[in-house]
């Protein structure tokens, strides 16, 4: 090949990559699957590996530098980097837009005009582009002086290293908030956690963390995404008149920008968008403390100017903190269906994320042991939308002299039972199995769950009224109940009493699989309860199985063996199983696994888009009787996938891959076949 036409190659390549990350991050419109875009990328890098006199510092491939920093250099900035105003409350707001009006000398009936932006939660960064191309990143710092993090800004895929089009000015410098996905988050505390590392309290920390990173590899793993809300420079070009028309025009030179923004007229219509954006806050893929409101005409905002370190044309209205301080008057341990027993953090009311809180979770004593909590601290709680409040770090520095440490109770705190905590597992246990009175309720609900023997009106309410009254101490007992025990009951009269009883009756004719994860088996789940049923085929074998046999059993490991193991050889769960059979409780036969019963053992499938005639769950139980494997995403060892409608990136890929694919008519007749 030609050096020219090697150079074009190259040039191609780069432009291909530079629009496809353009739809994806910013447009959110993916135009090529990422198997497509992976192949043009080690495209372009086996090309500039081979003629590195061809590499450009904006090439794609060039957005990860190798050598880490010894420290970051100082950034001026030309223009300051101001902070802004807070309302919060309707009435800061209004008062806001009062001020607003009297300065333009606008009558109070005339709306002004406003751009309405989350704010996102955050770092604010500072990005120089030079004749289109990205030469500076820097934080905003103290509003005067940053730090350069020009390496480390490059890695977030959704900064353009080269502006697109044209047009722009000669020195333009954005400014915008670098922030890290909920979904990033998570997956970076879960890493940590797996190490054993200290955990981020929440994403703004991890995004700033991740942003002062010396080794800009680090940076590049933590999946950091970036919105610009404003310019702060522009020499050697114009700009369009209003604020909102700025960020579209940058969105067209190729940054990204909020997809929630919007422009509307007067105060009130700011209150409502701030309304909506409140309701969807714990939808959105990121986090927002409040909104971000600004007079949109430039020309407005120059004659508003500037008060302190704060512009008069625009103001934040902060949502409720999700995060607040306060003390921990003491931890109090709470037991589960399966036995586990968790600390729970007593606190002193506090108001966060929209209302009082007085307890949060602590998950185990593990956490407890990371964050050095103690009794009589005080402790950073946090609160997002309808997750369990908890307990994410301490302030150390606030630690009263009488602070006690978090001990493990020895016994349960319910039955009294012994407390066992076993070598290499988080969660400490009650020893007491259903005889414990906080497992009995737990485990009589998931005995007559849908999905165990589908005990259908016994639920949860009637479950704790059975046991409160004393009328059912243990799983056999409900099918002793009488008819006047039933009817006497609160709410209850005799048509809900018949009702309930022949809904007992008639769960009594099952199938091994659903008994055997009625039984509440730790670690066995529907799937591993059919497997089970399937390998052994009758429970005898499975109650005598020792560890060896049961890690024959496809998909059951170590722990799933030791678990059932250990519960067969409890003699109160003998005891227990052997009334439930003499109760009436019992299944059809299962035949012995062969092809004639398992004709697609070791083929594995893959259920996508919406079925009509079966639900998708009751297809992967059909599929998984006649021993399919049915996996969540589609590989090259996935040997069929199953298409309805609505079917997206799985079917793509199936297609891509050549795997077989059938429509639900397909499957009805490969199931009745």
């Amino acid at each position: 090949m030609t050096e020219p036409a090697l150079r074009q190659q190259i040039v191609t390549l780069r432009e291909q990559i530079d629009e496809h990350n353009y739809r994806y991050y910013v447009l959110d419109e993916p135009s090529v699957p990422d198997a497509e875009y992976d192949r043009l990328m080690a495209q372009l890098r086996r090309l500039e590996q081979a003629h590195p006199e061809l590499v450009s510092a904006d090439s794609p491939t060039q957005r990860v530098g190798a050598t880490p920093l010894a420290a970051f250099d100082s950034v001026a900035h030309e223009v300051p980097m101001l902070s802004l105003d807070n309302a919060f409350d309707a009435a800061d707001l209004r008062d806001f837009d009062r001020r607003v009006h009297e300065r333009l000398g606008l009558a109070a009936e005339q709306p002004v005009i406003y751009a309405c932006e989350p704010k996102l939660d955050g770092s604010a960064v500072s990005l120089l582009y030079e004749q289109g191309v990205l030469v500076r990143g820097a934080t905003r710092g103290d509003g005067s002086t940053g730090e350069d993090i020009t390496q480390n800004v490059r890695t977030i895929d959704s900064i353009p290293l080269k502006l697109r089009g044209g047009g722009w000015p000669q020195r333009l410098e954005v400014r915008g908030e670098i922030y890290m996905p909920k979904a990033s988050f998570e997956a970076l505390n879960e890493r940590a956690r797996a190490e054993g590392s200290k955990t981020f309290v929440n994403p703004r920390n991890a995004a700033a963390g991740s942003l002062r990173q010396l080794d800009a590899r680090i940076t590049a793993s933590r999946k950091l995404e970036m919105c610009a809300y404003s310019v702060g420079l522009a020499e050697g070009g114009g700009l369009p008149p209003t604020h909102s028309e700025i960020l579209y025009q940058l969105q067209q030179w190729g940054l990204r920008i909020n997809a929630e923004m919007a422009v509307v007229e007067g105060v009130e219509a700011c209150l409502d968008y701030y309304q909506r954006l409140g309701a969807k806050r714990n939808e959105l893929p990121y986090e927002i403390d409040g909104i971000v409101f600004k007079v949109d005409e430039l020309a407005l905002q120059q004659r508003l100017g500037f008060v302190s370190r704060a512009p008069r044309w625009a103001i934040a209205h902060k949502f409720p903190a999700q995060e607040e301080m306060t003390e921990l008057l003491g931890v109090e341990f709470q037991v589960g269906r399966t036995g586990a027993v968790t600390p729970v953090a007593r606190l002193k009311p506090v108001f966060v994320g929209g209302v009082t809180v007085s307890n949060a979770t602590l998950h185990n004593m593990d956490e407890v042991e990371r964050l050095g909590v103690m009794i009589g601290d005080t402790v950073i709680i946090r609160r997002a939308g309808d997750v369990i409040p908890q307990v994410v770090s301490v302030v150390e520095a606030r630690r009263p002299a009488d602070a006690c440490p978090v001990e493990l109770p020895r016994s349960c705190p319910v039955c009294g039972a012994a407390v066992e905590r076993a070598e290499g597992e988080a969660a400490a246990r009650c020893s007491g199995g259903v005889s414990c009175g906080a497992q009995r309720k737990e485990a009589i609900k998931h005995f007559a769950s849908r999905k165990a023997l589908d005990i259908d009106g016994l639920g949860d309410r009637l479950v704790e009224l059975l046991v409160d009254k004393g009328l059912v101490q243990n799983l056999p007992d409900l099918f002793s109940l009488q008819h006047p025990q039933v009817a006497g009951l609160e709410r209850m009269g005799d048509k809900s009493a018949d009702n309930l009883l022949a809904a007992i009756e008639a769960s009594k004719a099952t199938t091994l699989p659903r008994f055997l994860y009625a039984l509440g088996i730790r670690e066995v789940g529907e799937a591993t309860a059919r497997t089970l049923a399937q390998h052994f085929g009758e429970l005898e074998a499975i109650q005598t199985a020792d560890e060896g046999a049961l890690l024959a059993v496809p998909d059951v490991g170590p722990v799933v063996a030791q678990h059932i193991a250990v519960f067969f050889q409890q003699p109160h769960n003998l005891e227990v199983i052997a009334a439930l059979r003499a109760a009436g409780v019992h299944w059809p036969a299962i035949e012995a696994p062969g092809a004639d019963t398992q004709p697609l053992a070791g083929k594995t499938y893959v259920l996508t888009g919406t079925l009509e005639v079966m639900s998708r769950n009751d297809a992967k139980a059909r599929l998984q009787e006649l021993g399919a494997k049915v996996a969540g995403s589609v590989s090259a060892k996935t040997d069929c996938v199953v298409a309805g409608p609505g079917a997206g990136s799985k079917l793509k890929k199936a297609e891509e891959l050549g795997i077989p694919v059938l429509d639900e008519a397909g499957l009805l007749a490969l199931l009745e076949g």
